[in-house]
């Protein structure tokens, strides 16, 4: 079961500079990411979300591989199947693409939004959806950058814990 955190950062570009981290800690297998997502409110009050997967292009990119592959096979059947890939890639990209655009996976959008917009001006936020990570290791990299817990899915003990690793380093 994967453990919902939310981080608060003071800077604007904090989030993506700890998120930049945490991908560097999962190739070295200390955090296993599902999903992320980083928040940004201007000075202005305009927020930004950025999905750390873009599921238009995933699924674009899977639907053309597999269009490719079925019109190649059905190109087979009619004695053309260079013109059977090529239209199957197409066909296959363009679904791919709207479905991957529909689809809400991981974080859900809506909590992403709704709170996104009471962090304050001029500053960040890091959604990150854990399958599984060695708090040891991994808490002391991302305290340079001053994390504030604002939300988790853990339990009231385990929440407990990591607020206090984090401000044991403050």
């Amino acid at each position: 079961m994967s453990d919902l955190v939310v981080f608060g950062f003071d800077g604007l570009h904090t989030a993506d500079e700890v998120l930049n981290k945490l991908r560097s800690l999962q190739k070295e297998n200390l955090v296993d990411l599902e999903d992320a997502c980083v928040v940004e409110r201007e000075p202005d009050g305009n927020v930004h979300v950025k999905q750390a997967v873009n599921l238009t292009a995933l699924g674009a990119a899977q639907g053309g591989t597999m269009g490719a592959l079925w019109g190649g096979l059905v190109g087979l059947l009619f004695l053309n199947p260079l013109a059977g890939m090529a239209l199957g890639a197409a066909a296959g990209a363009g679904a791919g693409a709207l479905s991957g655009s529909l689809t809400d996976y991981g974080i859900n959008d809506d909590f992403v939004k709704q709170l996104g917009s009471t962090i304050p001006n001029n500053s960040s936020a890091l959604f990150v959806l854990v399958k599984k990570v060695t708090f040891d290791k991994v808490l002391p990299e991302i305290e340079t950058f001053k994390p504030r817990v604002l939300k988790t899915s853990l339990s009231n003990d385990d929440e407990t814990k990591l607020k206090d690793a984090i401000a044991k380093a403050a």
